[in-house]
């Protein structure tokens, strides 16, 4: 959907990009990641045609960016961008204009996300009427109503409640489902756990890692377990217990390989003719662990 080749910004003598190459699948929700000031802003103000790159490229489902319809792109930035003293119905009939679509069409979708989000009671309230949260379901609701092939979302969680948080969550999820292309930026990494399928993380204008979720976990997994036993393990060539702590009825242990296995399977094998095996898994690092990880790593 989305290939971003060798692209570089430079403000002044700051380099806000460093050639950036990251290519988003259709269809996928791409977690962008980053601390304050990596860059992410100017990639997405780049995509989103705000900006132009000094250098390098950006194509989406194969054409040049600049070819590509803003009717295919959906944005919702961090600083939101309502009018706060115009009623909420007339904002969405012009971000709907804005987007090319027809009065029929705008209607229909506004009705459809406006009871879906359960706003149908505020159509005609003003954004400075409303709390915070209520004004983020708005403009999440106005982002999506052109059913943009490409939807972009800078910290789209921030002011929500729990409950709405995931409401909004489930609705990502579905537009995932119906064959909408993710970029979601965030800093909140459980997040990114339960949505992304894949990540790129930037540091000072440079990508630091990027790929599945499941391939980086792997790629940064100790090799080590946690096993609930009854009988007692013991150091041996294959596993070494870095820690162990007896419970009521059991003995929890933490296990660090010292040679490879060929799948846990084998290594769980291997455990239960040792001892009477109550619970056994890997210890996989999160998201929020490896990108503190690489965040300090790259500025040493």
């Amino acid at each position: 959907m989305l290939q971003i080749t060798d692209v570089s910004k430079h403000y002044g003598r700051k380099i806000a990009l460093d050639r950036i190459n990251l290519n988003i699948e259709t269809g996928k929700i791409f977690g962008l990641l980053g601390p304050n000031g990596a860059g992410k802003t100017t990639l997405i103000r780049i995509i989103t045609q705000i900006t132009a790159p000094d250098s390098g490229s950006i194509k989406v489902s194969g054409l040049h960016n600049s070819l590509l319809s803003q009717q295919d792109i959906g944005y919702l930035p961090e600083e939101r961008g309502l009018y706060r003293k115009m009623p909420i119905i007339d904002q969405a009939h012009y971000f709907a204009a804005l987007k090319g679509m027809k009065k029929q069409e705008a209607n229909e979708s506004i009705d459809y996300w406006f009871a879906k989000l359960d706003m149908l009671d505020w159509k005609r309230k003003k954004v400075e009427e409303l709390s915070k949260g209520m004004q983020q379901k708005v403009q999440f609701a106005l982002t999506v109503l052109h059913k943009p092939k490409l939807l972009i979302l800078d910290e789209p969680f921030t002011g929500f409640d729990p409950i709405n948080a995931e409401i909004i969550k489930n609705e990502i999820i579905g537009l995932k489902n119906e064959g909408t292309t993710i970029i979601l930026s965030t800093h909140r990494m459980e997040s990114v756990e339960t949505l992304c399928d894949e990540i790129g993380l930037i540091n000072q204008g440079k990508v630091i890692i990027s790929g599945e979720i499941k391939s980086i976990k792997n790629q940064f997994s100790s090799k080590s377990y946690c096993v609930k036993h009854r009988n007692p393990l013991h150091n041996n060539s294959d596993y070494l217990i870095t820690h162990s702590e007896e419970k009521e009825n059991y003995i929890e242990s933490i296990i660090q390989l010292q040679q490879p296995f060929e799948n846990n399977n084998q290594l769980l094998e291997k455990l239960m003719t040792a001892a009477e095996i109550l619970h056994f898994s890997e210890i996989v690092p999160s998201i929020n662990d490896i990108f503190i990880h690489l965040i300090k790593n790259s500025a040493a």
